[in-house]
């Protein structure tokens, strides 16, 4: 089988090189003429564990290319793939779809027989729809009436740092047509899922598009959940680890997504609860659980430099905070919508000098932050600190050298948001220990530190 994939982000290039991995013949498609010469080059312009090797791979197997040239990539192909950009608007927060639109029409100009076009990226319910009348739009306005064509929703399910393998082993496929044919075509192009008994659920374009929302503002509502929990837990001497745990056990909740944090972040969740509560407004049916998500989740993120500054003794002015993570999560060097984009400019604006450390997204972070001492290593950052703080959970910060750090350290303190140390450890190694819905470790030292009211 032959495959076109429009747009090399995230999502395209991921997807592209995983259906190449599947034996299809994969033609990646983007008019970045730049990012097209540095795939050909092997150079691979975001970061996956994994994903490099792959498309290197499939490359030198002649199962995967990449073009700029779109009359070409989709000739004779048995479907093409939409994975360009949707972002938020900054103006009302509906999912910017104007990219999604374009890529419709240049398809519908080019493809001369039988195309299956088919939407990856993440689209407001009744995309599918809104691109079948683009397409036929196209057609009649060149005179080619009779070129026939199909339309598909096959949202993704991807987590950055493990697309890969979400890719190759997912809980499940979803596809979203009313056409028996597209529905054949896209079988085939999963078939090697059939080997793990992969779930497909096949469906309508609207109920496939709202799967996706519902699915990621969910999870979403899960995060904002456990955090307002740890925030009870604080107040009432509970541990919210062990009452996720607790909960977690229950086969109807699930112990995934129930760790407590600083707030979610990334390319997705921010978006995507963001659109389907506009989606909701604009259909009458107001999305109020999700609109309070929205909400909670930005002002947890902006709590959170109010508890660096707590621990601080209500005043950060002149003091050095060494910072452990930028990214959004591990395993990647996305900073979108990242907790740490709202914690560090609050700090500097209340005085505070920022040293940062982060093993991956450190040059993309010097593109959304400014006035940062930039660090070699956690150590470096630690440096001197009157507090550490750990925003991002790489691994290699859950097996620091906490004697070295304490002896560099100008105070030992420590804000754990994410909760990777054990609270008797640090008491045992003398650190004054902040983390997330669990007791404070408080030495003497620290004990008369000013509170902020």
């Amino acid at each position: 089988m032959r495959i076109g994939v429009v747009g090399t982000g995230y999502v395209g290039l991921v997807s592209g090189t995983c259906f190449a991995e599947f034996g299809v013949n994969v033609t990646c498609i983007d008019k970045d003429i730049q990012k097209i010469e540095s795939l050909r080059a092997g150079k691979v312009p975001i970061y996956e564990p994994g994903l490099e090797d792959m498309v290197a791979k499939q490359v030198e197997a002649g199962r995967l290319s990449f073009s700029t040239d779109l009359a070409e990539a989709v000739k004779d192909v048995d479907a093409v793939f939409i994975a360009v950009g949707t972002p938020a608007r900054a103006d009302d927060g509906h999912a910017d779809m104007s990219y999604v639109y374009q890529a419709a029409r240049e398809i519908a100009a080019v493809m001369a027989d039988y195309t299956l076009l088919v939407t990856k990226s993440t689209v407001p319910v009744g995309t599918a729809r809104e691109i079948e009348r683009i397409v036929r739009q196209e057609l009649d306005t060149l005179g080619r009436q009779g070129v026939e064509f199909d339309v598909c929703s096959n949202p993704e399910f991807l987590r950055e740092g493990a697309a890969i393998n979400d890719f190759m082993r997912p809980d499940r496929v979803v596809i979203g047509t009313d056409s028996p044919r597209a529905v054949d075509i896209m079988r085939a192009l999963y078939r090697p899922l059939y080997i793990n008994e992969t779930p497909m659920v096949v469906t309508s374009p609207e109920t496939a598009e709202t799967i996706k929302y519902a699915a990621n503002a969910f999870l979403a509502t899960k995060i904002t959940f456990i955090n307002e929990i740890a925030d009870l837990c604080e107040k009432t001497g509970a541990n919210v680890q062990e009452v996720a745990r607790g909960i977690g056990l229950d086969g109807r909740i699930g112990s995934k997504f129930l760790h407590a944090g600083p707030g979610y972040g990334g390319s997705c969740f921010p978006k995507d609860t963001l659109a389907l509560t506009q989606i909701g407004q604009k259909y009458g049916a107001p999305q109020n659980i999700v609109e309070t998500v929205v909400w909670v989740n930005t002002e947890r993120q902006r709590s959170m430099a109010m508890r660096v500054i707590e621990a601080c003794g209500g005043d950060v002015a002149g003091r050095k905070i060494g910072i452990l993570g930028l990214s959004f999560k591990p395993s990647t060097d996305d900073m979108r919508e990242a907790p740490s984009l709202q914690i560090i400019p609050i700090l500097q604006d209340e005085g505070a000098q920022i040293a940062a450390f982060d093993p991956v997204a450190m040059e993309e972070a010097k593109k959304h932050l400014e006035g940062i001492e930039w660090c070699a290593d956690a150590y470096e950052a630690a440096d001197g600190a009157d507090a550490l703080v750990i925003i991002t959970e790489w691994n290699e910060f859950r097996g620091l050298d906490l004697k070295r750090i304490g002896e560099t350290m100008k105070a030992k303190r420590i804000i754990d948001l994410r909760n990777i140390y054990k609270p008797a450890e640090m008491k045992e190694n003398g650190f004054h220990y902040i983390s997330v819905g669990r007791a404070a470790v408080t030495p003497k030292e620290f004990s008369k530190l000013k509170k902020v009211s």
